[in-house]
């Protein structure tokens, strides 16, 4: 034999060590173990058949093959949790699971809120409720619920914090001058924590029904009254009729618009029409029920005195809650000098 040949020889000998598995040698002959290779692999699929027969293919747990699990919605789009202890009224106005998350205004909420007329208290109601609907969730597992579920006094303490969100730095928070009688100043700033909050008397507090959120009053002449602090849902409806009455030159009952936020409890379904309605009946009212539904509706408010009380060296300083700059400078900033170069 040649030693090509003897090279042919041992180059067929490695490619079909090489490839023993494919039962075909060099040379295209079928291999001898064929046969019982074919009988042993129908062996093995008779048995796999009977045990997923038997068993099925069972599962797997695809938690630790997945992506990487994504942070909530809230988080990414910037919200936070809001306590509800920050509220004038403790949340106990709203469904007892309800949660408030709020998120820092963008450019083109403030550009909007820019465009207030501050002349105009209706056109200020049309901001800072805008504000309020574009930056704060209100949820609820148990009611559907809207930025118009809101305690319209509630709206301040929200609207502030939103505005920490928005301008975090130092230089940007809202302060006004204290001064003592002894000529020392300070700087106090307008927030929440620095407030004098109207608290509802407890001979008010005592109807309190923790199931349906308001209170459940009983009166001698009257019967059962349910009120409760207006809406920002309520109040919209009542400045939109109010806004169409000027308007269309039509007169209004002023006292009637006192009372109705404080016995209207849902925004829902409560519109021009309903109002109307609501306003013939008070016509009905007797002296007694009008003079109990509005001594309860002053006593019922809730939120801010116009005044903060501060200490300023020891001594204990009443300041004007005021606004630098008027309401705007909720959102705009008014003072440029930590701006300017």
């Amino acid at each position: 034999m040649s030693k090509e040949e003897n090279k042919n020889d041992d180059f067929k000998k490695f490619v079909n060590e090489k490839e023993g598995a494919g039962n075909v040698n060099y040379d295209g002959e079928a291999n001898s173990s064929e046969d019982n290779t074919t009988e042993n692999t129908e062996s093995e699929k008779t048995t796999i058949e009977k045990t997923i027969e038997a068993k099925g293919l069972g599962s797997v747990n695809m938690s630790q093959f997945g992506r990487q699990r994504a942070d909530s919605s809230d988080k990414v789009l910037g919200y936070v949790p809001l306590d509800m202890n920050v509220l004038f009224s403790g949340g106990k106005f709203y469904p007892q699971d309800a949660i408030i998350s709020i998120r820092s205004a963008k450019v083109a909420e403030i550009r909007h809120f820019s465009t207030m007329n501050e002349q105009n208290i209706l056109d200020i109601e049309e901001k800072l409720n805008g504000i309020v609907k574009s930056c704060m969730r209100f949820e609820s597992k148990s009611k559907k619920l809207s930025y118009k579920d809101l305690m319209e006094e509630d709206r301040v303490a929200v609207l502030l914090a939103i505005r920490d969100l928005s301008f975090p730095e130092p230089e940007n928070k809202l302060n006004v001058p204290a001064e003592n009688s002894y000529g020392q100043k300070i700087d106090v700033e307008i927030a929440t924590k620095n407030f004098t909050v109207n608290k509802i008397p407890e001979e008010i507090e005592k109807y309190y029904d923790a199931v349906a959120r308001c209170y459940r009053i009983q009166t001698r002449s009257s019967g059962e009254i349910l009120m409760r602090p207006p809406s920002i849902g309520v109040m919209e409806e009542v400045t939109k009729y109010i806004r169409t009455q000027q308007e269309g030159k039509k007169r209004w009952d002023q006292a009637f618009v006192q009372v109705l936020p404080y016995v209207q409890l849902d925004w829902r379904g409560f519109n021009t029409k309903e109002i109307f309605n609501q306003e013939v009946a008070f016509q009905g009212w007797d002296e007694k029920r009008y003079m109990v539904v509005y001594r309860l509706a002053e006593k019922m408010k809730i939120g801010a005195e116009p005044e903060m009380e501060v200490d300023v060296e020891g001594e204990t300083v009443t300041v004007p809650l005021e606004f630098p700059g008027g309401i705007k400078s909720l959102f705009i900033i008014s003072d440029l000098a930590g701006e300017l170069l």
